[in-house]
């Protein structure tokens, strides 16, 4: 399976093609377990959502960067985007529920046209805190794209930004060419606005990916390490850093077919699997949605096409609370890369 994969891995970048490889294959009778195998003898298969509270938003796939291991496959040739009536659908469920959070992501979220307006649109709808997940090029990408951290702390928005390693090399073979040096100048940008800094309520992340096919080190100490390397040779400051698993989708499975290392990775999922992380995954407290309006589980199953139930409701035109905390989650084999070791989610370690 794994050498007839390889040989044709580019059929990889299609949807259902991702789907019916994560689906079958390695998995099942006498083979890997599946994902619903080990989680059914917690009690926790359906899996079932606590209660919403975030809004994660793809406003299009759209990026000026085309990283190795991006799960969304964005970059400057897509032009799946967001329009202004459907970012008018999500304000008007964040005006209507409890949802408190409002998680803009791509692709760079910042090149939909209608992107500053939706989150001054977003603030005038109460929400309590809008997140930006920023990639820190785009702000030096193009002049109008300059202001931006001043357009962030004036809308007292949330930057959480990716950056590999603290070091250029693997960042920009992960990222591209030049990246690091430039994420630097983008984090400087944003130190001097208040950003990251001692005594300022102006929240920056950073987020960290693996370079290749293994598990992230503890968060604990890799922030530690981060904080200490990027203070003493660049003066960057910063608040909090996430590791997150690379999930086994888009670019990061064709690379793991790619150089025969899909088996082996999944084996390392399933045997970090850890009960307790089943507990706080994203998909129990997270609705998200892409640029067309279409409801998902999590950022990982949008990816896959795979939307929520269909008796929940699949578009945000027709969100219900009460059906969507009522839904089961659907899940698949990918989902064991938010279950590994500490857990993993779009707000870091879980467990």
């Amino acid at each position: 399976m794994i050498k007839s994969l390889k040989a044709r891995h580019h059929d990889l970048s299609d949807k259902k093609t991702q789907l019916q490889f994560l689906s079958n294959g390695i998995f099942g009778e006498d083979k890997l377990p599946t994902f619903k195998q080990k989680i059914s003898p917690l009690g926790e298969y359906p899996l079932k959502p606590t209660s919403i509270e975030i809004l994660q938003v793809n406003v299009g796939y759209m990026c000026n960067q085309v990283c190795k291991h991006c799960h969304v496959d964005a970059g400057p040739d897509r032009k799946e985007i967001m329009t202004r009536e459907t970012m008018q659908h999500c304000l008007e469920v964040i005006k209507k529920t409890k949802i408190h959070t409002l998680d803009l992501t791509g692709g760079a979220p910042e090149m939909n046209p209608d992107f500053r307006w939706f989150v001054e649109e977003a603030n005038k709808a109460g929400v309590e805190e809008i997140i930006v997940r920023s990639n820190l090029t785009i702000i030096l990408a193009n002049p109008k794209y300059h202001d931006l951290p001043e357009f962030f702390k004036k809308n007292n928005v949330r930057v959480i930004s990716s950056l590999p390693f603290y070091q250029p090399d693997k960042t920009d073979r992960q990222r591209g060419e030049g990246v690091f040096d430039k994420s630097i100048k983008a984090l400087n940008m944003l130190n001097a606005v208040g950003y990251g800094v001692e005594g300022s309520d102006l929240g920056l992340d950073l987020v960290y990916n693996p370079g290749g096919a293994f598990l992230p080190g503890d968060q604990a100490a890799l922030e530690r390490d981060f904080k200490k390397e990027l203070k003493e040779h660049y003066d960057i400051e910063f608040n909090n850093l996430f590791t997150i698993t690379n999930l086994p989708i888009a670019r990061f499975l064709e690379f793991l077919v790619r150089t025969e290392n899909y088996e082996e990775y999944m084996e390392k999922l399933i045997n970090a699997f850890n009960p307790a992380a089943v507990k706080g995954v994203m998909c129990r407290n997270t609705i998200s949605i892409d640029y067309d309006g279409y409801m998902y589980d999590c950022d990982f199953n949008q990816m896959l096409d795979l939307k929520v139930e269909k008796t929940a409701g699949q578009h945000v035109k027709d969100f219900d609370l009460g059906k969507l905390e009522k839904r089961s989650i659907v899940i698949n084999q990918h989902c064991y890369g938010c279950t590994a070791g500490a857990g993993s989610s779009c707000q870091g370690t879980v467990a």
